[in-house]
């Protein structure tokens, strides 16, 4: 186990791009319009455990429950492609039971901790050592507190319009991610 800063920056950045929490400031600003309050302390902390844990025991559980890693991704791929639709839409998919508050479901799952952050944590311990992946998700966990806990204030920055534009724009992107995710797994399914 050894510290390498290139495979942390690297990590860290693959994370980044997957967890997309900039891209999910107006699901979280929509969320605490709905409940009125955001656990952002919670949802960060319970993100990060799920994440770091999956690190460690994903591959096991999936092999337990007979799940290869690629009908994984596959149907990350399509709750990634769902939450697209309803940015891209302005529909409602993804139903709860009113909750009193946001933090575990849906923001730290799996809005931050969903399939797709799943999947490139398990592609990410191919090829980095662990400590580098940890030190990864503890730098994605700490930022993606930070956009929690500042998104009243980014919503008065970018104001209503500048929201949906954003929430449209990062819709298409999560649609380009989750269609990706699928046909790099799809082929995995048949070989």
């Amino acid at each position: 186990m050894e510290l390498n800063f290139k495979e942390i920056l690297t990590a860290t950045m693959v994370l980044f791009a997957v967890i997309d929490i900039i891209g999910s400031i107006p699901i979280i600003i929509d969320l605490r319009q709905k409940v009125g309050h955001i656990q952002s302390e919670k949802a960060s902390i319970v993100a990060m455990l799920i994440m770091i844990l999956f690190l460690f025991v994903g591959v096991q559980i999936l092999n337990l429950i007979g799940i290869d890693v690629y009908s994984f991704a596959v149907a990350g791929s399509f709750v990634m492609f769902f939450l697209a639709l309803e940015m891209i839409l302005g529909v409602q998919l993804y139903k709860e039971d009113s909750p009193d508050t946001a933090s575990v479901v849906p923001l730290a799952f799996p809005l931050i901790a969903g399939a797709g952050t799943m999947t490139t944590i398990l592609s990410l311990k191919a090829e980095f050592q662990t400590i580098n992946i940890i030190i990864a998700i503890i730098v994605n966990s700490i930022f993606v507190y930070a956009v929690l806990k500042s998104s009243t204030k980014i919503e008065k920055f970018i104001g209503k319009g500048g929201i949906g534009v954003v929430r449209k724009i990062f819709g298409v992107i999560v649609m380009a991610i989750a269609v990706k995710l699928f046909t790099s797994n799809i082929q995995g399914l048949f070989n």
